[in-house]
Parts: structure tokens; C-alpha cells; sequence
């Protein structure tokens, strides 16, 4: 049976992963630090409205605050209602026109764990000829990528580009408990990386504003820059967890070749 470890300890535990001393939180959350440390020593109870000012200051997500307050012996403040649910057609319906909006050019919606949650033609474009029980729902982002079987052998950049996400993925795993991640993150980066004679070096590359995402398609190569957006002040776990990306052209070869495919 796991123990659920008391808020106080579950609050020194984010405030160190953040970096910051107790008066220093004391001073974001106007309060003291004799205060902050009654509360992480489990001396004196937070009240719910302290705890969520807290967790504010710190950062903390917000599947994590609901766990401070069931700690604590509040209730859970955020809802974590699903992606089908009749009250989240308006955004559905937001993220689908966004994605098409941005056509010809990839962009796509995934969740915590980045599962696919939506995907426009420009995505499906670059997964063209993936073995099925990759594209077998639910799609997984990291999987298709970095699978040897995957978008990997077409990625002409692939170690600059697989370092860049393992380290993505190593800095949402600092940031949130989260053993589904954890365990993604362990499959994907064990996935074996082939040597490819030919992959752009970097002092090859054209200089780009960011790291970009060099990759073939259909004889051509193709370069983009990614954008990650979320959504501000979120008041449900399910839209926290979601992140939109764009990727975005990085040079008028690839604009030309995208723009030529047509609708």
C-alpha cells in the first residue's frame, strides 16, 4: 500500500526542486518563513487558499495541486474532464480550426504523455508510409519520431534532434511526477540509433533561429523550426496537459516544396 507523503513534505519537496529558500517563497506568497516552515514541518495546517497560492508560486502543475489539496484534506479544485466530453466541443472545435489554419505546414495537439490528440494534413503528410502498428491508435509522438522503424531513419539530423527531445522529455519529468512519462521516456531512449553517412553536420547546416527538425520527404529535404504553445491559467488537468505544435518552415525550399503539394 503507498503512503501518501503529508503536504508539508510534498511542499519542501517542490520548493527544493524549484531552487528557492523559504524566504524567499515567503516573500512570492506574502507570508514568513517562520510560517513556511511550520507548514513543511506539518506544525501548522495551510488553509486551502495559502496552499493554492503556494503551489502558484512554485509552479507546481495542476494535476499536482489537486494532489497538495487531498493531502491537506481540501478537495480537489481542478476538474479533469475528457477530450469527448459535450462540454469541451468549443475547444475541440478551436484546436481543429487552428491546425487546419496552419496547413500546409505540420502542426499537431498531443497530450502529457504525447499521445496524438490531433493532427493536421501536414503531419499526416510526413508520416506517409510509417508501418501500421506505429500509426495504430493511440499515436504516440515520441514513438513515431524516435522509432527505428519510424521518422527516425528519415531525420537527417537525428542525434541533434533526438538529444533535444530526451532533454525535453528529462525537464517535464523534473517538473511533474509522472510514471507514464517516466516509462515513455525509457522506452524511446533505448530505442538503437543507426549511423547515417551523409546526416547534416552541424557546421553544415544552414544557421537557423533554433534547432531545427531536418527531414526527408519524397526526395526532398525538408527543415523546420519547432514552436510548442499551451494554455494560460488553465482551470481543468486535461487542458494543462495539452500542448499545441507548430513547425514552422525554416527556409523558402521547404515553403516552395509544401506550398506546391497543394490542398
Amino acid at each position: 500500500m503507498t503512503t501518501t507523503p503529508p503536504v508539508g513534505a510534498l511542499l519542501r519537496a517542490w520548493r527544493e526542486r524549484r531552487g528557492i529558500s523559504q524566504l524567499e517563497l515567503a516573500g512570492r506568497a506574502d507570508s514568513s518563513s517562520r510560517h513556511i516552515s511550520f507548514i513543511e514541518t506539518g506544525r501548522s495546517r495551510p488553509s486551502e487558499e495559502m496552499l493554492l497560492r503556494l503551489a502558484d508560486r512554485l509552479d507546481v502543475p495542476v494535476r499536482e495541486r489537486n494532489a497538495l489539496l487531498l493531502a491537506a484534506g481540501y478537495a480537489p479544485h481542478y476538474g479533469q474532464t475528457p477530450l469527448d466530453d459535450p462540454s469541451m466541443a468549443g475547444l475541440r472545435e478551436g484546436m481543429e480550426r487552428l491546425l487546419t489554419g496552419y496547413e500546409p505546414y505540420p502542426a499537431l495537439v498531443v497530450d502529457a504523455t504525447y499521445q496524438v490528440v490531433a493532427a493536421n494534413r501536414g503531419i499526416a503528410m510526413l508520416l506517409d508510409g510509417l508501418p501500421e502498428h506505429l500509426l495504430t491508435p493511440p499515436l504516440n509522438a515520441m514513438r513515431i519520431t524516435l522509432h527505428p522503424e519510424g521518422l527516425a531513419p528519415r531525420i537527417r539530423n537525428l542525434a541533434e534532434w533526438r538529444g533535444h527531445l530526451l532533454a525535453q522529455m528529462e525537464r517535464q519529468i523534473a517538473l511533474a511526477r509522472s510514471a507514464p512519462l517516466r516509462a515513455l521516456y525509457e522506452e524511446v531512449s533505448a530505442y538503437p540509433v543507426a549511423d547515417r553517412p551523409g546526416d547534416v553536420a552541424p557546421e553544415e547546416a544552414v544557421p537557423y533561429i533554433a534547432l531545427p527538425l531536418v527531414i526527408e520527404h519524397d526526395g526532398h529535404l525538408l527543415s523546420f523550426v519547432s514552436s510548442i504553445a499551451t494554455f494560460n491559467t488553465p482551470m481543468d488537468v486535461t487542458v494543462a496537459e495539452l500542448a499545441i505544435e507548430t513547425l514552422l518552415p525554416a527556409d523558402a525550399a521547404t515553403v516552395k516544396y509544401l506550398r506546391s503539394l497543394g490542398p
